[in-house]
């Protein structure tokens, strides 16, 4: 089933991968490529940088940034409240899910094989040479990373048990070593919706941005089936993707330069002088 989550991804991608314009490309085989190597240093920087930028983005929040902020976090309070009937409702839905689908979404947000499909696709845009995809592959693997380490600190540092430990939403334990005690929040959530949401952005068609969605959000659910996160954890965690995709995309489209077609180009300007000509020659 894990498989089959793969190729719908990338599938759907290929799509927008190869309906290129074809006098982009006509244009880009004109221009010196730089070596796999070079590409490779430089997204390893940009991955890092990435990173960073999520990270440091909120000191930037202007007030319309903290207002939406603060109605997210409204949002989840209200989860919260309601969170034990929600879960007791999921609980009862999973005993008639699919055995395939619980473990093909339960795998889909593991790191091992979550990684396993944005390594893919950097790996072919990168060998392929296609900016698009290997762009994307930059946007998964950042992504991935910058949200998987803020879960990790949040699930240690809150300490949020789990629904199937029967100690009720409200119970917390800080700091606890107890997998038990690692709910919030959903790390499977952010990995599924990160690599759904960065790989929807790729595309402009409405309902298949929603199908990709959609099939993001099969492995939360999933987690809920199994009584392993609480409906809050899961509203977080999608919170998280989409907050950490769009501040990622933004700094790669802004100082990364992926796609020489739509990036800002950039002219330096010098004086020529000649016996009988005085020039301003512009270097693209």
């Amino acid at each position: 089933m894990a498989r089959i989550f793969s190729f719908l991804l990338v599938a759907l991608f290929a799509q927008s991968v190869f309906a290129q314009d074809s006098s982009m490309v006509a244009v880009d085989s004109l221009k010196p490529r730089p070596s796999i190597w070079a590409d490779l240093k430089y997204d390893g920087a940009s991955v890092y940088k990435g990173v960073l930028h999520a990270y440091s983005e909120p000191a930037h929040w202007g007030k319309d940034e903290w207002t939406t902020a603060a109605c997210l976090g409204a949002s989840t309070t209200m989860l919260w409240l309601g969170d034990e009937e929600v879960g007791e409702y999921f609980l009862d839905q999973g005993k008639q899910a699919p055995g395939f689908l619980k473990e093909g979404a339960f795998y889909f947000g593991k790191p091992l094989y979550n990684y396993g499909i944005t390594g893919g696709i950097y790996a072919f845009g990168l060998l392929t040479r296609n900016q698009k995809v290997r762009k994307t592959g930059v946007l998964l693997i950042s992504s991935a990373t910058a949200g998987g380490l803020i879960q990790t600190v949040l699930k240690n540092a809150v300490g949020r048990a789990r629904p199937g430990t029967g100690r009720g939403s409200a119970s917390f334990k800080p700091f606890s070593k107890e997998e038990g005690y690692h709910s919030f929040p959903s790390g499977h959530t952010i990995l599924s919706f990160t690599t759904a949401y960065a790989i929807s952005k790729q595309f402009k068609n409405p309902w298949v941005k929603t199908g990709l969605w959609a099939l993001g959000l099969i492995t939360p659910v999933s987690r809920m089936w199994e009584g392993a996160h609480w409906s809050s954890d899961i509203g977080v965690g999608v919170i998280i993707s989409v907050i950490t995709v769009e501040s990622i995309d933004k700094y790669l489209n802004r100082e990364r330069n992926y796609d020489p077609y739509l990036a800002k180009k950039k002219i330096s300007w010098n004086l020529n002088f000649s016996r009988q000509t005085i020039g301003l020659v512009g270097t693209f």
